[in-house]
């Protein structure tokens, strides 16, 4: 797609950094040149990252130059394997700096894999388990396990127009620890919906008034360094083809020892226990990852993570940062511009319209020149039509999206407690309870290899709705 030149010079006045990342277009027109030879306008990296060619053909001659078997074994080719899982985890916690005499690297299935081993394991008996409002569903799904457990559970609010905490408050919240039990507080380090970025001092607030702390960072990392040298969550869930792209099924929990020793698994399976017994009826967890990661482990693509955090550090964090922090602001600065002739606004955003503490997600929703809401999802058939990924929907973030769209918790228990809705309730059933307002948003989000003629594509197709 051609770029338009006077908006170019226009863009490059703005944002003169942007020229710093030159190495990314080279990258796109070798490693990613089938976007452009597609015509495709890749816009939803916050879904999941593009995988480089590079990144496959390495893993490939792996792959056909060894022969790697299951790790479980002393076999040649399970010790080869072991190995190349051992090294794996070893540069997992090298890219996060991460000290591995405090710090272990659990493979899991993805983020919330990961997720699901802390809130099935965590002691909450007569604890607490803390969360803000701006939390992915997998977040959310640990009540679940505190509340049987009889825990108690709070969320704390986030705050229109930017969608943050509102730092008075924290303070208090955090002041709710049980004394003499176990007390959890969760939150991501940048929201998946709005893309803030919550401060990560919140981490050390938390410890010393007695918190455990879950720091989500599968939004964070694809476009963010976290230095675990710098500050010391418990737990880390991560998603590797968020930050890379290849493979998918495949994340990891990097936790702390000291927080792990807590943990209190529900079960055992293969590959987590040195001893089991049956007619003994006993058995003995492994030490250490082991003792988390049931079954056989994806030893063939675990591999590849590697290959895939080699490849991010060849390029830099803070290229990449530059790169999406100057395509987010011209992308900000062009949708706030948009109104109708009435002089109504195409779009209302949530979350900062800024650069400011916030990563490359945009999300909004767009309105017609009276003012009316365009449904979420026509924008997304629109945008299929002309080669655009994004995405639509809550996001798997329902605490942000409530707040965004202005849903009163009066609307939802009402529609919860109609009697049609006690087993059951569908997307439809759901736009008929809050009739009149919108049920999800649109959101767009660049990454590494989005370039200035992605973004200028996305912007004419949205000055096309104007009236």
């Amino acid at each position: 797609m051609s770029e338009n030149q006077p908006d170019l010079e226009q863009f490059l006045e703005a944002y003169p950094r942007y020229a710093t990342t030159e190495i990314l277009d080279q990258l796109r027109a070798t490693d990613y040149a089938r976007l452009d030879e597609a015509e495709h306008v890749y816009l939803d990296y916050t879904g999941g990252g593009i995988y480089a060619e590079s990144q496959i053909r390495a893993h490939q001659k792996l792959l056909t130059e060894n022969t790697f078997g299951n790790p479980h074994s002393s076999n040649p080719t399970s010790v080869k394997s072991t190995e190349l899982v051992e090294h794996a985890r070893e540069y997992v916690l090298k890219f996060f700096n991460a000290d591995p005499e405090e710090y272990l690297c659990i493979f899991t299935p993805n983020a919330s894999g990961a997720l699901k081993l802390v809130g099935e394991s965590y002691p909450f008996s007569g604890g607490h388990y803390l969360l803000t409002f701006d939390n992915h569903n997998s977040v959310n799904g640990i009540r679940e396990f505190a509340s049987a457990r009889g825990a108690e559970v709070t969320y704390i609010p986030v705050a229109l127009p930017d969608m943050r905490v509102v730092e008075s408050q924290l303070d208090e919240y955090l002041s709710r620890a049980k004394e003499g039990q176990h007390n959890l507080f969760a939150y991501p380090a940048q929201s998946n919906y709005s893309s803030v970025k919550h401060p990560l001092d919140w981490i050390e607030r938390a410890h010393a008034a007695g918190w455990d702390v879950l720091l989500d960072a599968a939004a964070y990392v694809p476009t963010s360094k976290l230095d675990l040298s710098a500050v010391q969550p418990d737990f880390v869930p991560i998603s590797f083809y968020k930050i890379f792209g290849y493979p998918t099924g495949l994340g990891a929990l990097i936790a702390r020892k000291e927080a792990l020793a807590k943990l209190q698994r529900p079960w055992f399976a293969g590959g987590t226990i040195t001893v089991a017994s049956v007619m003994g009826d006993k058995y003995y967890l492994a030490d250490g990852s082991a003792a988390f990661e049931d079954g056989t482990l994806d030893y063939l693509n675990i591999p590849a993570i590697e290959i895939g955090l080699k490849h991010i550090e060849s390029i830099g964090y803070d290229v990449i940062q530059e790169r999406v922090g100057c395509l987010t602001g011209w992308l900000l600065d062009n949708l706030n511009m948009m109104t109708h002739s009435t002089g109504e606004s195409l779009v209302r955003i949530y979350g900062p319209t800024d650069t400011k503490d916030r990563g490359g997600a945009v999300t909004f929703n767009c309105y017609n020149k009276a003012g009316v809401p365009i449904e979420h999802s026509a924008i997304e058939e629109a945008a299929n039509q002309v080669n655009i990924s994004l995405r639509t929907g809550c996001f798997c973030n329902p605490g942000a999206g409530e707040i965004s769209l202005e849903l009163s918790s009066m609307e939802l228990a009402a529609c919860f407690a109609q009697p049609e809705h006690e087993s059951r309730l569908s997307l439809d059933d759901f736009r008929v309870c809050i009739d009149g307002k919108s049920t999800g948003a649109v959101r767009v989000s660049v990454g590494p290899f989005t370039n200035f003629n992605d973004v200028q594509a996305f912007l004419g197709f949205m000055r096309g709705m104007l009236k």
